[in-house]
């Protein structure tokens, strides 16, 4: 192997629970004298409190949350950088319980190599081939696998051997471009940093130094340019420069680069590193370029020479799936890619992984830690391209547009055509004009609440009321869109969401039309409104929660849906088997208890003229 001297080392350290990851690490920094004295001293005696016999645990070195040291489990990603006379390190040391396998991913996301521990009494385990197929997914392409625990079978070699073979079975199907398997006692430091005279039948080397001299090929094939834009400076009117960190090859002053999604060409005028004007810049260098011409760019752009970059708002992806809440099609997350963030719409399930076998699996439904390939849909064109040509512009996360949380991992495999060959048609005559030449402000009212809370009846009534005023309306109510546009469509958790998704794309398309439009839906769930607020937009959409009691609702039975609820004849009926999120933040809240018909439709109009929907 090819000494490595002074290079960095990224990798991570992962498999199941208790296989002794933090305590190999600990280890070898600890016979390597790679600690200061403090940390040794410290060390030394956080052991002597804990459960190691009084022992040295040198897994305390990593796990630093106090709720790691009291289960003995790594919970959070713990980086830690070292130097040895070879090479430079930083390892990411990442949890083995299932709970925390979004972690884990987090910690293989940067890393270049992967020490992926195998526990010598238990073998080959489900978590071992989840972390692998991670691993692989996070485009890992060095892997070592570590046997530890060989003092508690006496250093057996049939068994090492025996495991060894498991290990070949579960890689055959994943391209590594190295793999090498060793065995080891972490706690007795076996193999770490020397060889064992336990184990003399052992021929290679020792992990520290396998590590110091192995050969990341960091190559690429395409050795264009690529920067996505992160920030817009303008100091002052003389300057306008795009800021970012160049992630491939290298640029120099002078050459022409081309801006995506909008394809259009510049060349160079300018490069600064900081403060400082250079004629060059290259990768992992954060630079700010300027251009010999104006053109529309802005955060999420990418600026590339060479580079095969596809422009698509359609794709197919392979997903790890980490939310808490199963995957649902037809939701609406924010998908980050680079420096881009846009929305973006699960439209379809192709097939799950199996996490064991890697075979592929039909599925509707999808839970935390499973990998699903699938369609996606974004709002609108973007830069990319599939994962095996470039991590940058080939791997996103989808985040959940209610709390923020990162929902799921994924990679993209290859654009849809129907995202690349279709685009969105300006029209001459648009939105506005239609606007005005019907006089009023098209938006989108939607009443929620329970059935029979009195949506179908607030709304008609409103309705009415607005024609009266001569304004241009339409109303879609819940039974005749699903007797019609969605009658395709069941009651199903998933249903319920297309059925939602849908009516907003219908309400929107109206809304185009200079429409002012009213919905009557039940509409369950929290974030399909949210969904629905995004596709028809913040400024057309005004929600009304008809807040009825459900014991109101029942006694109003008047299609007696409620009565066959209670008595089992109808699944998945909300308020009685299915679950109704009240809106936390309505726009408009009425009562139909408290309050006459014609009270709430004159508090409603007034409220639209407040807000401008309806100018006085």
């Amino acid at each position: 192997m090819t000494n490595r001297s002074n290079s960095l080392l990224k990798f991570i350290t992962c498999g199941s629970v208790d296989d002794g990851k933090s305590t190999l690490i600990g280890h070898m920094l600890y016979d390597a004298k790679l600690l200061f004295a403090d940390q040794k001293r410290a060390l030394e005696l956080d052991s002597r409190i804990g459960s190691n016999n009084g022992e040295i645990d040198y897994s305390l070195l990593l796990d630093g949350l106090m709720a790691e040291r009291e289960q003995g489990i790594t919970i959070d990603v713990a980086y830690r950088y070292f130097t040895t006379e070879k090479r430079s390190f930083i390892v990411a040391d990442t949890p083995g319980h299932e709970e925390y396998t979004r972690n884990m991913a987090v910690g293989a996301s940067f890393a270049d190599l992967a020490i992926i521990l195998i526990d010598v009494t238990k073998g080959v385990l489900p978590q071992t081939k989840r972390h692998t197929r991670i691993c692989a997914f996070m485009g890992i392409k060095h892997v070592v696998f570590v046997i530890n625990k060989m003092d508690l079978v006496s250093y057996n070699k049939s068994t090492f051997a025996d495991i060894k073979l498991d290990i070949r079975k579960l890689t055959a199907e994943f391209e590594f471009l190295s793999q090498y398997i060793i065995p080891v006692s972490a706690t007795k430091g076996d193999n770490i940093n020397t060889l064992a005279e336990n184990m003399k039948w052992y021929t290679g080397s020792p992990l520290l130094d396998y590590l110091e001299n192995i050969e990341i090929n960091q190559a690429r094939e395409n050795q264009g340019f690529l920067m996505p834009v992160q920030r817009v400076v303008r100091p002052d009117h003389t300057f306008r420069g795009f800021q970012g960190q160049i992630e491939v090859g290298n640029i120099c002053t002078g050459d022409e680069i081309t801006v995506y999604p909008s394809r259009e060409t510049a060349k160079i005028s300018s490069l600064f590193l900081t403060d400082k004007k250079v004629e060059q810049v290259q990768a992992g260098q954060a630079a700010t370029i300027q251009l010999d011409q104006e053109i529309d760019i802005s955060r999420g752009c990418v600026l590339a020479n060479n580079f095969n970059i596809e422009v698509s708002n359609a794709f197919v992806g392979t997903l790890l799936w980490m939310d808490d809440q199963e995957l649902i099609t037809g939701r609406n997350y924010f998908l980050k890619i680079g420096t881009n963030l846009v929305p973006a719409t699960i439209m379809r399930l192709k097939y799950k992984i199996d996490i064991n076998t890697g075979k592929h699996v039909s599925a509707e439904h999808i839970y935390k830690n499973e990998f699903v390939v699938c369609e996606i849909i974004l709002a609108s064109k973007i830069g990319i391209t599939s994962f095996l040509e470039n991590k940058e512009l080939g791997a996103f996360i989808l985040i959940d547009r209610i709390t923020n949380m990162t929902s799921a991992c994924g990679t993209i495999t290859n654009t849809l055509r129907r995202g690349t060959n279709l685009s969105w048609q300006k029209l001459d005559i648009n939105r506005d004009i239609r606007a005005k030449q019907l006089g009023q402000k098209p938006v989108t009212i939607w009443f929620t609440g329970l059935s029979g809370s009195g949506k179908s009846t607030l709304a008609n009534a409103l309705e009415k009321q607005l024609v009266a005023m001569g304004r241009h309306t339409m109303l879609l109510d819940g039974d005749n869109i699903r007797l019609g546009l969605n009658k395709n469509l069941g009651f199903t958790h998933e249903d319920r969401v297309e059925n939602i998704r849908r009516i907003a794309e219908t309400g929107k398309l109206m809304n185009d039309a200079g429409l002012i439009v009213l919905t009557s839906f039940i509409s369950p769930y929290r974030e399909d409104r949210e969904n629905a607020r995004n596709i028809i937009g913040q400024e057309s959409f005004i929600e009304i929660f008809v807040d009825t009691p459900l014991e109101e609702c029942e006694k109003r039975d008047v299609k007696g849906l409620y009565k066959k609820a209670r008595n089992g004849e109808i699944p998945n009926f909300t308020g009685i088997t299915s679950p109704y999120e009240k809106p936390l933040n309505a726009d408009i809240k009425v009562n139909t208890v408290e309050h006459k018909i014609e009270e709430i439709i004159a508090a409603i109009i007034e409220k639209l003229k407040q807000t401008g929907v309806l100018k006085v």
